[in-house]
């Protein structure tokens, strides 16, 4: 016989629940039954032959992984950091599973690196014997903290980069309100982005660097002098071209989306051989044709 003492009765039931989902079982199985208010599972078995408990431990350490850990994210969430707005909340969680499913390698950098699903397993297997007996509670108490700590540095991080998002969103949405405001003074702008960011007029001709920093609203440094850089964006937003062709290696780079962000439909974002193509065929356009003068 197994029997699982829980103190919460919402983590009985979905546990009695989850339980008998992998049994594929249904509820009024009688060898799985939840007594005492709910708050008790046991397995009405004399003994619990091996693929049996095998079940049963994979259905617990699947409870703790998939669905406790919802739970305890929230909790840290809400009693750790204060966010108990579920809509804030739901934007965190998804940065914790894109780190979890290893879609942030940018922030897993930031986590210590450990093997915690190994020692759940390893904590389950020394208790889950012939005979189980066991406090789901103490068991997540004493056996799994290292685990809870390890949550909660995914939660830290997470939030950090939740408000660096809003502040971003902020910062993208006041240049676009700055952009609205400004009239062109380019309506073809091309942009190369190598090692450095290179600006091109619509004939394909380089803008030097100080003709650039000529072009540069002042406001906008002022305004903001930590989120402008002067190389890049306060030069763009001051020409405020009507269209802007950006050649990249990288479509994904930090400034290439910071700027399609910003300039939204004005932005071409082309492979970075497509400017050398173009330019190659501007200049053959405005060659003489060798056959006019009779060579």
């Amino acid at each position: 016989m197994a029997e699982i003492i829980f103190q919460n009765k919402d983590d009985a039931e979905k546990f009695h629940h989850h339980l008998l989902k992998v049994l594929k079982l249904t509820s009024e199985n009688e060898k799985i039954l939840l007594h005492e208010d709910r708050h008790i599972l046991k397995i009405m078995e004399n003994k619990l032959t091996h693929d049996c408990l095998n079940h049963i431990r994979k259905a617990f350490y699947d409870f703790v992984i998939e669905v406790k850990r919802d739970d305890w994210f929230k909790g840290i969430l809400a009693e750790n950091y204060y966010f108990q707005d579920p809509e804030e909340q739901g934007h965190v969680m998804e940065i914790i599973y894109s780190i979890l499913e290893g879609e942030r390698k940018d922030l897993e950098i930031f986590l210590e690196k450990t093997s915690q699903e190994q020692r759940i397993k390893e904590a389950i297997d020394q208790v889950f014997q012939d005979n189980i007996s066991l406090s789901f509670d103490s068991f997540i108490k004493f056996r799994l903290r290292p685990y809870l700590l390890d949550l909660e540095s995914y939660v830290k991080i997470s939030i950090d980069e939740y408000k660096m998002e809003q502040e971003y969103q902020i910062f993208v949405q006041t240049l676009r309100e700055f952009l609205q405001e400004r009239t062109p003074k380019m309506e073809i702008l091309h942009l190369l982005l190598d090692e450095e960011i290179i600006f091109y007029n619509e004939n394909s001709e380089e803008i030097k660097r100080g003709e650039l920093i000529k072009m540069i609203d002042r406001k906008l440094l002022s305004n903001h002098p930590v989120y402008v850089d002067s190389a890049s964006i306060a030069p763009l937003l001051s020409i405020a071209p009507t269209t802007i062709f950006l050649y990249t290696k990288n479509p994904d780079e930090a400034l290439v989306r910071t700027i399609s962000n910003i300039f939204e439909e004005r932005v071409r974002v082309l492979p970075f051989h497509h400017f050398y193509d173009q330019f190659q065929c501007m200049n053959w356009e405005n060659s003489s044709d060798p056959f006019e003068n009779g060579q």
